[in-house]
């Protein structure tokens, strides 16, 4: 007796359909599972035997042969189990289960016989529509995670007893009803408004042309002067993410385990920020199961690391590739994985182990060899990839009580929405989104400056010793610049504002 279910399986990120098959016959009772199966795959007979019997059903006494394709890939975690249950019923009664290879079964089991959730489910029902298959059953839990999919119907189930209900007939599940993605968007205002940041009016405007271009940005600053509260206003200004981005960073997180049970799909950007303590694998991505690393996680997001010096030196040399080419290839001897990581790296650090460097308010304490050797744990090649630097100082009480009225987050990414409409006008027979992507080629057709300020730019490369690298980095702000201004081309004025934002790197590490 023979009978044939289709599952899902995770290979890093990206879903695959996997058929699997199942064979009852005579013979020393037992129970195989062949196909280059995980430890939690293996583990998972005696669930699966557990989760039939005290579901109400037969299990068969004799020898069991369930094979997983293609047999060539390793299988790892727990989304195969209700498929391999199924494919078991089936076998024993083939007539009761008319169209088992039209149907995605997907999740694990409890011993009790309830379907519990599995990670990377979107990616896996992705993979399972774009090879034709249009009906799902899958944990209910999970079912949120994949309602703004089309052309695709969900049968959310709580129990194996209820999907076999449904595959047999008896009691058909209900589709749920899938919702429009224009209905997710915008429902949840930003967590860190602008409005609330008071003072620091070059800062601001660096963080403005930042989300306006997609650059990577550094803040220099006394403690407390609001660098973090800055960084957490990011994800606010930016642009909503379209569609196709908000499938992106939902199976990325997905297959992390990052969503929480019953989570929609992702419609904020995401904002992360690891602890200075981190390893290299657990920001560039690796491990034992290769896992993304956290600036997979921030992938069309923002990766943000605070109080930069303290980081490993190694794994900042490591975050200079995967900021560069937007992706991070991880190979190991069972196989290579290859993870996106196009997100904005904002860094905030202080001038100085005590903090206190250049304040107008509190004295240093730290020896010039001692700021020395602090400011040398950022090599230049990483400042070389940061477009935007800027220096600030503590904010007064005065200057806290005293000040205006401070624009709000809406404002200012309604300005930032204009200046992005006008990349992607521009860009629009091109590969890239926003300025920040574009390569050298792009750079001399698309940053072309006047002869006044193409001579201003050279006169200050000379004087400040800035890189090619940073050369071409410093005609992208301008070019951002010209767009928040709704100029055709950068000027001599957003070439000046351009160095400006970026001469930290001469100030302190010169």
């Amino acid at each position: 007796m023979l009978a044939k279910t289709i599952s899902g399986g995770l290979d890093g990120v990206n879903g695959f359909p996997v058929e699997v098959e199942a064979c009852i016959s005579n013979g020393l009772v037992g129970f195989d599972v062949v196909g280059l199966p995980g430890l939690a795959v293996k583990e998972s007979r005696d669930r699966i035997r557990a989760a039939i019997a005290n579901s109400g059903f037969l299990w068969p006494m004799k020898k069991l042969t369930v094979n997983l394709a293609p047999a060539d890939v390793r299988k790892e975690g727990t989304s195969l189990e209700l498929a391999i249950a199924v494919a078991l019923l089936a076998a024993l009664k083939p007539e009761d289960f008319p169209a088992l290879t039209d149907t995605l079964l997907l999740g694990e089991l409890s011993l009790h016989g309830e379907l519990m959730p599995v990670r990377g489910m979107l990616s896996m029902v992705l993979a399972a529509r774009a090879a034709g298959i249009q009906e799902v059953v899958l944990p209910a839990e999970n079912a949120r995670e994949v309602q703004c999919l089309s052309d695709i119907h969900i049968h959310p189930a709580r129990t194996l007893g209820e999907a076999v209900a449904h595959l047999t007939g008896r009691a058909p599940i209900p589709a749920q009803e899938q919702v429009p993605y224009e209905k997710l968007i915008g429902k949840q205002p930003p967590e860190n408004d602008l409005k609330f940041v008071r003072g620091q009016k070059i800062a601001r405007k660096a963080l403005e042309v930042a989300a306006a271009g997609g650059h990577n940005l550094l803040m220099v600053g006394v403690p407390g002067s609001g660098k973090t509260m800055l960084a957490r206003c990011l994800p606010g200004i930016l642009p909503l993410l379209s569609y196709e981005e908000a499938l992106e960073t939902t199976c990325i997180h997905s297959s992390s385990g990052e969503l929480g049970r019953e989570a929609e799909l992702m419609t904020q950007r995401p904002f992360r920020s690891p602890h200075h303590n981190a390893s290299l694998p657990a920001i560039i991505g690796g491990g034992a199961k290769a896992r993304p690393g956290e600036v997979s996680l921030a992938h069309n997001g923002v990766l943000f690391l605070d109080e930069l010096p303290e980081y490993q030196r190694q794994t900042l040399e490591a975050l200079r590739q995967p900021l560069e080419d937007g992706y991070v290839n991880i190979t190991r001897v069972s196989g290579q994985a290859h993870y996106q990581s196009r997100c904005m790296l904002v860094a905030g650090m202080n001038p100085c182990p005590c903090g206190n460097h250049g304040s107008k308010t509190k004295p240093c304490r730290c020896k010039p060899y001692e700021i020395q050797r602090y400011l040398a744990r950022i090599s230049g090649p990483l400042l070389d990839r940061i477009d935007l630097q800027v220096e600030m100082d503590a904010v007064t009480i005065e200057e806290i009580e005293q000040s205006e009225r401070q624009e709000d987050s809406r404002t200012v990414q309604l300005r930032v929405l204009a200046a992005r409409g006008r990349q992607l006008e521009r860009y629009a027979s091109e590969s890239y989104f926003c300025n920040a992507q574009l390569t050298q080629e792009g750079v001399e057709k698309y940053c072309r400056l006047t002869p006044e300020a193409g001579a201003l730019l050279h006169r200050a490369a000379e004087q400040f010793h800035i890189s090619m690298r940073a050369y071409g980095r410093i005609r992208k702000v301008a070019r951002t610049l010209a767009d928040l201004a709704a100029r055709e081309w950068p000027d001599v004025q957003d070439v000046a504002q351009a160095i400006q934002l970026r001469n930290l790197d001469g100030q302190y590490w010169r």
